[in-house]
Order: C-alpha cells, then sequence, then structure tokens
C-alpha cells in the first residue's frame, strides 16, 4: 500500500487507535531494564456526560509528554484512572437523576452512585481519552472508590493517627448549607458580591444607645458581645458594661480588642458564633458563651424565636423589617463584599459546631514549604502559590465528609467509654456501618458506635502516587517508582491537590511525592471568561471531533503555552490540519522517489545545510522538552519543516531528483529521507495517528521497530557552521533572484539562459544551488559593493 492522494484522517485514526490497543504499544514493561518514567496522573472527576476542549488542553499535554519520554528511551509508567468518589459524584448523581441523597436508602444511592460512576468512565475512556489517541497503559487502570484506593486512604489514616496527626475535636468548621457537609479551608473560593452594610441601634443597660453595622442581622440570635478598639476614644466608657441584643432582648458584654477596625463601620461591632473567622478567634480568646442559631440546611433555629425555620434571607429580610418598625435600623449602606463559597455548589459557607477528624497541618507549613522546594517546578513562579498559600492556612485540614458516598472513616467508638477504636491494617478496606471490631475496647466492652462519615475527596487523591505505584499491593514496584517522576496538574489545585499530596508524603515517607511537577492552562472562551456547562460558552470535544479530527486537535494543545491561560481560538485547528495536510503530501513526493532505503553519498552543500540546521532544531526541540514547552517545542519543529525545509530544502532539490546524476541523485534523496524521518518523529507525539500512518506506509518496510511511538527521537549531530552560513547565503539570493525574475515577468519555472549577479560576496559555492533552483544555465559573478542582478 501507499499513501493516497486524499487521506481521511477519521478513518486513519480509528484504525490506529484499535491496532495500538490491540497491540499493547503503550504496556509499561515491569521486567524492562530502560529507565522508568512515571506520571502521576490527574483522575478526572466521573461525573459529566461531555469534556469540553479545556478538558482536552489539560489532559492531552502530559499525554504528549508520555509519547515523547517513550521515545527517548524510557520505560513509561502512564495509568488511566478516575476520580470517583465523595462530594462531586454525589452532587453528579443528585443532578443527573434529580434526587436528593437523603430520598433514599443509602446503600441505594451508593448503588446509583457506583452505576453512574461506570457509565461516565466508560463514556470518558471510549468518547474522549481514546477518541483523542491517548496512550495509557489500561492494565494499571485505578479508580479512588477501588479497593485498592480505599485500602490506601484508610492505612494513611491509619498512619497519621498512630503519629497523633490525625484528630478528632468539636469545633468550628465551614459548612456548606446545600451540600450539607463540612468543608475545608482549600474548598472555599471567593466570591466577590455587593451586598448592605446595616446600621442598628443596641441599648445600653442604663437606657443610651449605641450603633453597631453587620452585614448579617439574621446572626442577631447568635450576638454574644460587642467589640471596640481599646484606642477608640468613642467608645472606651463603655468597655466592660452591657448592651441588650435587639429584638431578642438579652444581654452581651462590650469588650475591647486591638484587631477592631476603627474604620470599618460605626466602629462597634458584633461577634456571632459564628460569622466569620474573626468571630472564632474572638469567641475562644476571650471565652464568651456558644449560641449557634442555624440548621445544617441553612435556617434559623429555634433560637431565632418567630424567625426559626426560614432561610437566611427570608430571615434577614424579616429581622430587617422588624427593626425598622421598632426605629432600631438607623440607616443602610452598599457594600462591595468578598465571602466564601462551597467550591462544588457555589452557596455561601457558613460555620458550624460539629465533630470532625482532622490531620494536623499548622504544625508542618515550614515543612511542606522546604519539600515544595525540592520538587521542580514549571513554571518555577507557580512554586510562590503553594508557598503564599501555605503560609497564609490558619486551620487544620478536615477531612470528614456526611455524605453518604466515599471512603469510609475506619473507626468505631466505644459505646461505654467513647474511646475510638481503629481496624487491623490487615483487615483493610473495612466500613464501619457494616463491619464490626475483632477485639473488645480496652474499658472491657463490645459495643460500638460506626463512624457514618466518609472522607474527603483529597484524602484519597493525595495518595494519587502512592494508589497509582501500587505502595501496598506491589512494595518493591514502589520503591522503583517513588517520587514519581511527574505530577501534571491546573494551577486552581495547587492549594488543594499539590499542597495535600506533598504534606502527605512528608508526613509518610518524609519525601517528596515527585520531582517535577508541570502546572497547565485554563482555556477561556472569546471573553476570557473560563468555560464551563452551567456557563454556557463550553466548546465540546465531541463537536471538533466531527468537524475536525483528532490530530488537528492535539495539534491546537501544543499552541498553547504551559501555565498560562489563553482564549480558545479555532484557527489554530485550521492551521493543524494544514500541517497534516502538508506533511502528508511531502511523504508521498518521497514515496514517489523513493525505490530503497537510501545510501550514504557525497553530500553537497545544501544537504549539509539543511542536516545542521536540523541538528538545532532538534537541540531547541529537546530544550523546550526539558521544560515542559510543547509549543516551544513544536514552533521549532513545524517552521524549519514548513519555511527551510518544504518551502526552500525540497525546491533547492527538485532538480538534482529529476535531472542529476545518479551521486547528486542518492545524496538528495538520503537527506529528504532522514530530514523526514526525524521530522516525522518529533511531531509523533502530536499528531499520532498520522504520523503511525505515515511510518507505517512509507518508512517501517526500511527502519526495525513496528510503530513510530516507539521509535528513538532523533538526536542532534555534529553542525557543520560553514554549511549554515552558506545555507542563509543561498536563501537570500534565491530570493533576490526570484523576485528579479517576477519582477522582468519571467514565470518562476522558466528557463534563462544567462544572469548575471554583483555581489560584495563569494557565492561560488553556491553557484550549482542557484543555478538548478532557479533554472539559469548560465550564471555570472561579479564582485560589487551593492547587488545587483542583470541578464
Amino acid at each position: 500500500m501507499s499513501l493516497t492522494a486524499k487521506p481521511d484522517f477519521k478513518e486513519i485514526e480509528k484504525k490506529w487507535q484499535n491496532w495500538w490497543e490491540k497491540n499493547k504499544i503503550y504496556k509499561f514493561n515491569p521486567k524492562s531494564k530502560k529507565p522508568i518514567y512515571s506520571i502521576d496522573t490527574p483522575p478526572p472527576y466521573a461525573s459529566a456526560d461531555h469534556l469540553h476542549i479545556g478538558h482536552a488542553c489539560n489532559y492531552t499535554q502530559f499525554e504528549i509528554i508520555s509519547r515523547i519520554k517513550r521515545m527517548q528511551g524510557f520505560n513509561v509508567y502512564f495509568p488511566l484512572c478516575f476520580d470517583n468518589n465523595g462530594l462531586p459524584t454525589e452532587k453528579y448523581v443528585e443532578d443527573k437523576y434529580n434526587i436528593r441523597k437523603g430520598s433514599m436508602k443509602r446503600a441505594e444511592f451508593i448503588k446509583l452512585c457506583r452505576k453512574a460512576s461506570k457509565e461516565a468512565e466508560d463514556n470518558y475512556t471510549q468518547r474522549f481519552f481514546k477518541a483523542l489517541g491517548h496512550s495509557h497503559d489500561h492494565s494499571l487502570k485505578y479508580t479512588t472508590i477501588d479497593p485498592e484506593a480505599q485500602k490506601v486512604s484508610q492505612t494513611s489514616f491509619i498512619d497519621l493517627y498512630n503519629k497523633n496527626y490525625a484528630y478528632r475535636a468539636e469545633e468550628p468548621v465551614l459548612w456548606c448549607p446545600h451540600c450539607q457537609t463540612a468543608l475545608a479551608q482549600a474548598e472555599v473560593e471567593d466570591k466577590e458580591r455587593i451586598t448592605k452594610l446595616n446600621y442598628i441601634y443596641f441599648e445600653l443597660e442604663d437606657g443610651k444607645k449605641i450603633e453597631i453595622a453587620t452585614t448579617r442581622p439574621e446572626f442577631l440570635p447568635a450576638c454574644v458581645g460587642i467589640f471596640v478598639h481599646p484606642k477608640d476614644k468613642r467608645y472606651k466608657k463603655y468597655i466592660g458594661k452591657k448592651a441588650k441584643v435587639p429584638l431578642f432582648d438579652y444581654y452581651v458584654p462590650i469588650i475591647a480588642d486591638e484587631k477592631v477596625n476603627m474604620e470599618f463601620g460605626s466602629g462597634m461591632v458584633m461577634i456571632c458564633t459564628f460569622g466569620d473567622s474573626t468571630d472564632i478567634e474572638w469567641w475562644k480568646k476571650h471565652k464568651l458563651p456558644l449560641k449557634i442559631c442555624i440548621t445544617k440546611d441553612g435556617k434559623l433555629n429555634e433560637k431565632a424565636g418567630k424567625y426559626a425555620n426560614l432561610d437566611f434571607k427570608t430571615a434577614r429580610e424579616a429581622i430587617l423589617d422588624d427593626l425598622a418598625g421598632r426605629n432600631l435600623l438607623i440607616h443602610q449602606e452598599p457594600l462591595e463584599q468578598t465571602v466564601g463559597v462551597c467550591w462544588r455548589c457555589n452557596t455561601a459557607v457558613e460555620f458550624y459546631i460539629a465533630k470532625q477528624w482532622f490531620i494536623k497541618t499548622l504544625n508542618f507549613k515550614k515543612q511542606v514549604i522546604q519539600k515544595a522546594r525540592k520538587i521542580n517546578w514549571y513554571p518555577k513562579y507557580y512554586l510562590k502559590r503553594l508557598e503564599d498559600w501555605t503560609n497564609n492556612l490558619s486551620w487544620d485540614w478536615i477531612i470528614s465528609r456526611q455524605r453518604f458516598y466515599g471512603i469510609p472513616i475506619p473507626v468505631w467508638y466505644c459505646k461505654k467509654c467513647g474511646k475510638e477504636m481503629l481496624p487491623e491494617e490487615k483487615d483493610l478496606p473495612i466500613d464501619p456501618l457494616k463491619d464490626k471490631p475483632k477485639r473488645k475496647c480496652s474499658c472491657g466492652s463490645s459495643n460500638f458506635e460506626p463512624e457514618d462519615d466518609v472522607f474527603d475527596t483529597w484524602m484519597t487523591s493525595s495518595m494519587s502516587p502512592e494508589i497509582a505505584s501500587k505502595w501496598l499491593e506491589k512494595p518493591k514496584q514502589f520503591k522503583k517508582l517513588f517520587p514519581i517522576s511527574l505530577r501534571p496538574q491546573s494551577h486552581d489545585i495547587i492549594r488543594t491537590w499539590a499542597f495535600y499530596t506533598i504534606l502527605k508524603a512528608y508526613l509518610h515517607f518524609n519525601e517528596i511525592p515527585w520531582k517535577d511537577i508541570a502546572i497547565s492552562n485554563f482555556v477561556l472562551d472569546q471573553y476570557g471568561k473560563g468555560m464551563s456547562k452551567s456557563k454556557g460558552n463550553a466548546v465540546w470535544v465531541k463537536d471538533l471531533l466531527e468537524k475536525y479530527n483528532a490530530d488537528s486537535i492535539r495539534y491546537w494543545v501544543t499552541t498553547v503555552t504551559m501555565g498560562k491561560d489563553m482564549p480558545f481560538k479555532e484557527k489554530d485547528l485550521v492551521r493543524g490540519m494544514k500541517l497534516l495536510i502538508k506533511i502528508w503530501n511531502t511523504a508521498r513526493f518521497l514515496e514517489m522517489n523513493l525505490k530503497s532505503k537510501p545510501k550514504k553519498s557525497d553530500l553537497k552543500i545544501e544537504d549539509k545545510w539543511i542536516l545542521s540546521r536540523l541538528s538545532q532544531v532538534i537541540e531547541e526541540y529537546d530544550a523546550g522538552i526539558k521544560e515542559y514547552d510543547l509549543s516551544r517545542s513544536r514552533r521549532a519543529v513545524e517552521e524549519f519543516f514548513f519555511s527551510e525545509f518544504c518551502d526552500n530544502y525540497l525546491e533547492i532539490i527538485k532538480h538534482r531528483i529529476y535531472h542529476g546524476d545518479k551521486a547528486s541523485k542518492d545524496a538528495a534523496i538520503s537527506t529528504f529521507y532522514n530530514i523526514l524521518y526525524a521530522v516525522l518523529r518529533m511531531f509523533a507525539p502530536i499528531i499520532s495517528h498520522t504520523a503511525e500512518e505515515i511510518y507505517q506506509l512509507v518508512f517501517k518496510k526500511y527502519e526495525k521497530e513496528k510503530s513510530v511511538h516507539i521509535t528513538q527521537l532523533p538526536k542532534p549531530q555534529k553542525i557543520d557552521k560553514k554549511a549554515i552560513e552558506q545555507g542563509k547565503l543561498a536563501l537570500k539570493y534565491i530570493s533576490l533572484l526570484r523576485q528579479w525574475k517576477q519582477k522582468h515577468k519571467i514565470k518562476l519555472g522558466a528557463e534563462v539562459e544567462k544572469a548575471t549577479i554583483s555581489a560584495p560576496e563569494d557565492l561560488s559555492e553556491i553557484e550549482d544551488i542557484l543555478k538548478g533552483t532557479l533554472k539559469i544555465k548560465d550564471l555570472c559573478f561579479k564582485p560589487a559593493k551593492t547587488i545587483k542582478i542583470t541578464q
């Protein structure tokens, strides 16, 4: 078979996707003596029906890296994986089936989550990863709800518990009223909004009134104090006195604290339990009483009196109306405010008192930063983001979640003495709701209460290097793979996935989890907004695959600079299509003139020039790969291929191929072959399907490997600097002669009997190049200070 005149790229892609899978081209070989390159694959949430172009960008960037490393001679460990436990999956199921977790039995809801996750995994695998030509080793596949993942997560917990790094406490925690679960600090995002600052009268014991400014009047039933700055001359006289909470008619103390901002509002602040983190700080510092006025689902409770069972917005309006009716609402003013919202549902978070499990984090901020600095960050400036996040942490990591679906926390509580009971590691994984302790409590009791909370999804995802490399299942393999070579991930989860993974690797092994971390980017819409289904601005991969093909999308991925957000430009896919056609037609031209594998021949100056330039391009390609800068690498090869190789070198050697003697023709064909083969291999990780088809039909008969993707990338050879200078000179005068022909209305393909070039340079060594390329029979040179061409 030979290359067709009009390739059907979509059929080509399907053919090679199936062939790669059948022939296990990308399988990791544990017995190989090659150096290992391992990837801590980001497990996508199995919680969507379709993936947009941003997902394609992030996941294909490091997939291309895996192909490059394979072609650099590494034994690549590249598992396929999915994150299918915890809150994202629950929310997906609730939305997909229009249900709430509390509307059905826990076991039934978990079963539905598993079913929906499996369907999403299969959908992603076939319609996304396989359709884009991804080269995972499917035999290494894992999900974060698999028994082995559960065992790793629970083993991690027990190890941290035994080291006194995990603890249970009743504390104010960040709480999402919609999801009805606790959240870690890292799972809360900032949102800007306009609200009202309300100035309200409180009454002193002597009947005088003082002014308090608050944005949360619905928290009046939880007010436990009023704070003023000790140096505020306006309010010094009130310190130590009491004021009556309006509408609820109980007294609270007026306390001095230097953290009060005298310039905000009236300079007097009410503390409620709890409106914000400052309230918690003051509550603990001043040993104030606890008054919780909210419910888990975002309403006021019985402490709110007649406002009980109202949601926050309704309660706020009712309380403000009543304050105004009693002339206790002085005035209101608009206020720009930053509030924390749940990372999954965008609901404003609250603080709620509950017993929760925590991992000590604040004790290890310094150590996390020290470990992070031992990792190679690409781009480097993202290390600063992790350092800033770590330095600003103010809470230990809360790892328990009040959800149905997730990895169970392996704990029972003795009903007699309340002591915690953990299982033996050999019995993991366990579900305390189903399994019973195998020993009595130290107090002698056999009656236990099971923990019904599950782990935060990051508790498990933070162990992705250990899960992927089979920490518990294959400890010898784990020692070979750990630390993992590369963690690719997006910048928005540096504060969660990167931070927690570094923390865990330190706490468990005093080690870094990976050698390199490469930070990807967001793909934005034309207005600079992030893409999402809810915004209605997502560009779906399935639509682009129908309109273009996988290789054009893979090409587009390399137009993106790693770590820098950028808008999606469909014209870059068109550029990708042009590349596919160009390299296809160039390969056809070689194939038509290739009768056998070219033998080494005496090279002419133009051959030495293009081969030396190839070596320089390979060096630039390699430099880009070293920095995980795919855009730099692709650009170096693409510019060389189009401009120097196709537009110039092939035009220069055509007369040698068609009319040259055998030695000259052999040298031209040999150089043509070697350059195109090198270019094809450098492009292969990007335009994987097209490169495979060309390799199989043009090059395989002369090369030993059964797939282009297990050949070796080209290495730079000795550079002939003189040939490069002569090549530049030839290109300069080829351009000038073409302009001269056009100016004199001579067709570029027409023969010219005679031409004379007056020039300051010595052109004798490039005479044959100029004559053959421009079809000039007799070409004369004259020394001159300025360039002039005459006939």
